[in-house]
C-alpha cells in the first residue's frame, strides 16, 4: 500500500512546490487534480507533450509517481455525453503519456446523493470509454460518490460493465457519511473492484458536512486503512484535502504533514 495526496489540497502551489513537499514528507505519489489555476490535466504545463519527458525524468529522480489523473468527466450526463467522453479521452491520452495507470471519471455529479442516475446509460458510456482506455493501457475508475456512494449500486454497475478497464475508486468518506454504511460493509462488497482509494475525514454540524484533518472527524479512517492492509492492497491511498473548494481549511503543508504521520502511526500497529 502506497500513499499519495491529491493536488486538490494545494491549489496555490506550483509544480515545484508540490513535488518538493511530496518528497520531503515521504509520500510515494501525487494524484493530479489541477495545478495552480489549471484544472485540466492535459493543459498543465508540465504535462504538455514537449515537457512530459522532462517531468517523468524528474519524478523518477525524486522517487515519485502519479497514480491517478482525476477528471471531472461526467459520464452520467446524457445531454453532454460527447463532450464528457472527449474530456475523458484527453485524460486517458495524458495518463498514457505520463505512465499513469488510472483516470477518475464521475458516475454522479455530487458528493452527496441528490437523485437517481441511469445505471444502464452510465454503463454504456463507460464501456465505450473502456475500448479507448484499453488501447492506451489505462483503467477508468468510477468514484463512490453521489448515488454511487451506495455500494450495492456501485457493485451493480461493475457487474453491468464487467470489464477489466473499468474499476472503482473507493472514497471512504461518502458511503459512510451519506449512506450510513460501515466501512467494512462497503469494502467487502467492492474490494474486488477497488484500485485506488480517497481518504478524508469530517463531522456533521448543523446538518452540514465539515471537513476535518484526519483523525479529528468521526470517519473510521483507521479501520479502512487496516482493512486494505490485511488484504495487502497494492494500490494507493490518496489524501483528498478539499482545499480548492473549501478555502477555510487548514493550509496544505499542515494537513499533508499531519496525514502522512497519521498513516505512519497506523502502519506501526498493523
Amino acid at each position: 500500500m502506497k500513499v499519495s495526496f491529491s493536488t486538490l489540497g494545494c491549489p496555490e502551489w506550483s509544480w515545484a512546490d508540490i513535488t518538493a513537499m511530496a518528497k520531503d514528507l515521504g509520500f510515494d505519489g501525487i494524484e493530479i487534480r489541477g495545478v495552480e489555476n489549471e484544472l485540466h490535466a492535459s493543459k498543465i504545463k508540465e504535462f504538455l507533450p514537449e515537457n512530459i519527458a522532462r517531468t517523468k525524468k524528474k519524478l523518477k529522480e525524486m522517487g515519485l509517481s502519479i497514480p491517478c489523473l482525476t477528471s471531472s468527466s461526467c459520464l452520467f450526463d446524457e445531454s453532454n455525453i460527447e463532450a464528457n467522453i472527449k474530456e475523458a479521452q484527453e485524460y486517458i491520452e495524458t495518463a498514457a503519456a505520463i505512465g499513469t495507470k488510472y483516470v477518475r471519471v464521475l458516475g454522479d455529479g455530487q458528493a452527496e446523493p441528490k437523485g437517481d442516475i441511469s445505471l444502464d446509460f452510465l454503463a454504456d458510456s463507460l464501456l465505450k470509454l473502456a475500448v479507448y482506455a484499453k488501447e492506451k493501457d489505462v483503467i477508468v475508475l468510477v468514484e463512490t460518490n453521489g448515488a454511487l456512494s451506495s455500494s450495492d449500486k456501485m457493485a451493480e454497475l461493475m457487474k453491468k460493465t464487467n470489464n477489466d478497464n473499468i474499476a472503482v475508486l473507493w472514497d471512504i468518506h461518502h458511503p459512510y457519511r451519506f449512506m450510513d454504511e460501515p466501512v467494512e460493509e462497503t469494502y467487502l462488497k467492492l474490494k474486488e473492484f477497488i484500485k485506488h482509494v480517497h481518504i478524508k475525514d469530517s463531522v456533521m454540524k448543523d446538518g452540514m458536512v465539515k471537513y476535518k484533518m484526519t483523525g479529528y472527524g468521526d470517519v473510521p479512517v483507521e479501520q479502512a486503512v487496516k482493512l486494505l492492509a490485511q488484504d495487502n492492497f497494492e494500490g494507493y491511498i490518496s489524501y483528498e484535502w478539499v482545499k480548492r473548494w473549501c478555502s477555510e481549511l487548514e493550509d496544505p503543508g499542515v494537513a499533508f504533514s499531519h496525514f502522512i504521520n497519521y498513516i505512519k502511526d497506523i502502519n506501526k500497529t498493523i
